[in-house]
């Protein structure tokens, strides 16, 4: 027993301590990108060791301060926004009721399982492969450098997020509800749309959440389809580098300007996160 216990002793302390050193690390990053942003440019390179604000330097916002009052900036953080939040909605409006009707049918020429194995394969499937159609496709409907061509793209491959989640969520939805509810005079859709969907609103938001984060950091379809009125955030970030070389101080506010949105509608969401990926994982 004493054996046992040493062991199960151990183990739990390298686990903690393998933790720790994740989380450090992550946080650690956050803070240097946050302090660099606030040092001064002059004292990018002289201050050595943890940069600790007010102690080693005096802080200030001058560098957040040039950067939102760019153009360039405002504008690429804007259409990044609009890229994720629309190409999120279009997914989730075709995605919730096409996993829904795999959940709940059958359909005839083809097995419901070969449906969501084709849809998966569509996100398996490597972007660049489909990078020329696309391409041709945009120049085709005159939607080179608009925003509208990475929200149908982005939309194209966070769809089968939606479909393949939200599939699995109704599938462990009780049946008994939706046949209660045909019993009083509900039609499929009203069952879908009255009893259905606000259970399952918990994966609903999670869904969301991913399909926005992946579309966030979409970075070569927003490369390779804009040139400048619908450049995106990570392709503002990718080309921070100037005649003068590398500025890390207007780097580090970007990065985190970059982070900032996603990681604040993560903690906003967080309780939806966590039940809504963990739904239908116990069964009693």
């Amino acid at each position: 027993m004493g054996v046992v216990r040493k062991k199960s002793l151990s183990g739990t302390i390298i686990r903690y301590a393998l933790v720790a050193i994740i989380v450090f690390w992550a946080v650690f990053l956050i803070y240097w990108g946050v302090v660099t942003s606030i040092k001064p440019p002059a004292e990018t390179f002289t201050v050595t060791g943890l940069s600790v604000p007010f102690l080693q330097f005096q802080p200030t916002l001058e560098n957040w301060r040039t950067e939102l009052s760019t153009r360039e900036s405002r504008s690429a953080l804007l259409n990044s926004i609009i890229v994720a939040v629309s190409a999120t909605l279009i997914a989730l409006a075709l995605g919730v009721p096409a996993g829904y009707a795999l959940a709940r049918f059958e359909f005839r020429r083809m097995k419901n399982r070969d449906l969501t194995i084709w849809f998966l394969s569509q996100r398996v499937l490597p972007p660049v492969v489909v990078l020329i159609p696309f391409f041709l496709i945009m120049r085709t409907l005159h939607l080179l450098d608009t925003v509208w061509a990475l929200v149908l793209v982005n939309a194209t491959f966070v769809l089968p997020f939606a479909v393949v989640i939200m599939r699995q969520t109704f599938q462990d939805l009780p049946a008994e509800l939706e046949e209660a509810a045909e019993v009083d005079g509900c039609s499929d859709f009203m069952s879908f749309w009255r009893i259905s969907l606000p259970l399952a609103i918990p994966t609903l938001v999670a869904v969301a959440a991913i399909c926005v984060a992946f579309t966030w950091n979409e970075f070569l379809f927003a490369l390779s389809l804009t040139t400048l009125r619908a450049k995106t955030f990570p392709v503002y970030l990718a080309g921070a580098e100037d005649t003068r070389g590398v500025q890390f101080w207007f780097i580090a506010t970007r990065a985190i300007l970059a982070l900032a949105p996603p990681t604040v509608l993560a903690l906003f969401i967080q309780r939806y996160i966590v039940r809504g990926l963990t739904f239908g994982a116990v069964k009693g």
